[in-house]
C-alpha cells in the first residue's frame, strides 16, 4: 500500500515539474480548470473600465483590480509600450511574446464585404490569452490576454495586451485553481484505499496467522493449523506450515514414545539387577563389599534416570488425555513441600491465599512443583530462604518458586527446559541430576495448558514462574 501511494506521489511530482519547467500549457487545457473563461471574464471587465480613460485613470483601475485578484495588472500595446499600471521593465521573453505577430484578422463578412468588428469595449473574438510564461530572478508567472482599447477621443481601437503577473503559479486562483485537482486527488486516494483495503487486509490477516502459528510451533504446540484455501504463494506457505507442524508432531511424539518404551523395557532388568545385588551384598565377604556397593549405586542411578524418562514421556505424550479440574493450590503445595523437606533442612516460606484455585491435573502439577522445590533445595538450600508464592491476575495464576542462590548465566535461561541439558559439563552422582528435571516440569505444565519460564533475581537469586488458568 505504501509503494502504491508512493507511485501516486511520484506521478504528482512529475506533473508539477513539467508545469514549473515549461509553464506553456494551453490555457484552454483542462489542467488549468477553466482558466480561459476566468481570464476572458476579467479581461472584459478591465477593458470596459479603461476605454476612453487617461493614463492616471487606467492606473487606478488596474491597481484596484490588482488588489481584488491578488495579482498585478499592466496594459501594453502590441509594440511593447506600456499604457497602464505600475511602471515596469518587462522581461525579454515576455516582451517578445507581446510584440510577436498576431493571428490574421477576422475574415470579411461574406454578405457585405466588410470586416467584422467586435462590439466597442470588448476584446476581439478568439482565445483571449496570448501570453503564458515563467521568469526567474525573481520567479514570476506571467499571463496575458489580447484585447482592444480605445484611447480617449479616438474612434479606432488599439491592439493591446492586459498582462497579469504573480509570484505564485496559481495566481491566487486566477491562473490556476487547485480545488478541482485536490478533489480529483482525494477521490483517487479514497477510491484506491477502498479498492486495495480488502486485499491488503486479507494479506496481513494471513501473514499474522502464519506468524502466530510459527511462534506456537516454536513453543512445541504442534496442533496449531493455518488456513490454506488461498491459491497463491500464501496458500502454498500455509500448506507447508501445516505439513511442517504435522511432521514435527510425529517426530517429537515418536521420540517421546520411544523414550517411554525403552524406559519401560529397562525397568524389569534393572529391578532384577537390584534384587540380585541386594542378595549378593548379604553374601559377599567384606573385602569385596565395596565393589558391590559401587555397582548398586550405579544401578540405582540408572533406575532413577529410567523413572524420569518415563515421567517425561508420559507428560509429553498424553497431553490430550489429561483430565484438568479446579484444584485448590495451597493444600497441594503444602503436601509437596512437607514431602521434600523430609530429605533436606531448609526454610521454605509459602505465600498463597487459601482460596486460590488453578485449572490443572493434580498429579502433573504436584510433580512439577516437587521438581522445582527439589532443585531449589539442592542448589540454593543453604543460601537462604526459599519462597513459594502465587498471585492472580487476568484469569490467570502465577506460581513463583524463588531462592537466593547464585542463579544461572542469562544466556542459559532459554536452554534450561531442554531435555538432558545441564549447566555442569559432566554428569556424576556428586553433581546430581540427569538434565530432565526442568524438562519434566515444562511437559507437565504444558499438559495442564500452562506456561513456565525462568529468570534471575536482583541482586541475587533465581526464580521459576508457572502460569496456569484459574
Amino acid at each position: 500500500m505504501a509503494w502504491f501511494f508512493l507511485n501516486l506521489l511520484l506521478l504528482g511530482v512529475v506533473l508539477l515539474l513539467i508545469f514549473n519547467v515549461n509553464f506553456r500549457f494551453s490555457p484552454s487545457s483542462p489542467f488549468f480548470g477553466g482558466l480561459a473563461n476566468r481570464i476572458e471574464a476579467v479581461t472584459r471587465l478591465i477593458t470596459s473600465e479603461i476605454n476612453d480613460r487617461s493614463r492616471a485613470e487606467r492606473d487606478d483601475v488596474l491597481k484596484r483590480y490588482s488588489e481584488v485578484y491578488g495579482v498585478e495588472f499592466f496594459l501594453f500595446d502590441n509594440r511593447g509600450n506600456q499604457l497602464g499600471g505600475r511602471e515596469i521593465a518587462l522581461p525579454a521573453e515576455v516582451s517578445a511574446k507581446i510584440t510577436s505577430p498576431e493571428a490574421p484578422p477576422p475574415p470579411d463578412n461574406t454578405a457585405t464585404g466588410e470586416k467584422t468588428k467586435p462590439p466597442r469595449g470588448l476584446p476581439p473574438p478568439g482565445p483571449p490569452p496570448s501570453i503564458y510564461a515563467r521568469t526567474v530572478n525573481p520567479t514570476l508567472y506571467w499571463l496575458g490576454a489580447r484585447t482592444q482599447t480605445f484611447e480617449k477621443g479616438s474612434s479606432e481601437p488599439a491592439r493591446t495586451r492586459i498582462i497579469a503577473a504573480s509570484d505564485s503559479f496559481s495566481g491566487n486562483g486566477l491562473f490556476f485553481d487547485p480545488t478541482p485537482w485536490l478533489l480529483i486527488a482525494g477521490t483517487i486516494i479514497l477510491g484506491s484505499t477502498l479498492f486495495w483495503f480488502p486485499f491488503i487486509r486479507s494479506l496481513t490477516k494471513n501473514l499474522s496467522q502464519m506468524t502466530n502459528a510459527a511462534e506456537q510451533i516454536a513453543d512445541e504446540n504442534f496442533a496449531v493449523r493455518v488456513g490454506e484455501k488461498r491459491t497463491d504463494e500464501l496458500g502454498r506457505l500455509g500448506k507447508a506450515i501445516n505439513h511442517l507442524a504435522s511432521r514435527l508432531a510425529g517426530f517429537v511424539g515418536g521420540q517421546k514414545r520411544f523414550l517411554g518404551d525403552i524406559s519401560h523395557e529397562l525397568n524389569s532388568p534393572l529391578a532384577r539387577m537390584q534384587f540380585a545385588l541386594s542378595i549378593l551384598e548379604d553374601r559377599v565377604d567384606e573385602k569385596n563389599l565395596g565393589y558391590v556397593t559401587d555397582v548398586k549405586e550405579e544401578v540405582e542411578l540408572m533406575s532413577k534416570l529410567v523413572g524420569e524418562l518415563l515421567a517425561f514421556s508420559k507428560a509429553g505424550i498424553k497431553t490430550v488425555d489429561n483430565h484438568l479440574e479446579k484444584i485448590r493450590l495451597l493444600p497441594l503445595v503444602k503436601t509437596v513441600i512437607e514431602r521434600e523437606k523430609a530429605t533436606a533442612n531448609a526454610d521454605i516460606k509459602i505465600a498463597i491465599d487459601e482460596d486460590t484455585e488453578v485449572l490443572a491435573n493434580s498429579e502433573l502439577l504436584s510433580r512439577a512443583v516437587a521438581n522445582l522445590v527439589r532443585n531449589a533445595l539442592r542448589y540454593a538450600g543453604e543460601a537462604g530462604e526459599i519462597s513459594v508464592s502465587a498471585t492472580s491476575e487476568n484469569n490467570q495464576v502465577k506460581i513463583e518458586i524463588a531462592d537466593h542462590g547464585a542463579g544461572v548465566p542469562d544466556a542459559e535461561l532459554e536452554k534450561l527446559f531442554d531435555p538432558f541439558y545441564r549447566l555442569e559439563a559432566h554428569r556424576s552422582r556428586e553433581s546430581g541430576g540427569t538434565g530432565l528435571g526442568l524438562a519434566i516440569v515444562k511437559s507437565c505444565i504444558e499438559a495442564c495448558q500452562g506456561k513456565v519460564s525462568a529468570c534471575n533475581l536482583k541482586p541475587q537469586g533465581f526464580a521459576v514462574v508457572i502460569t496456569l488458568k484459574n
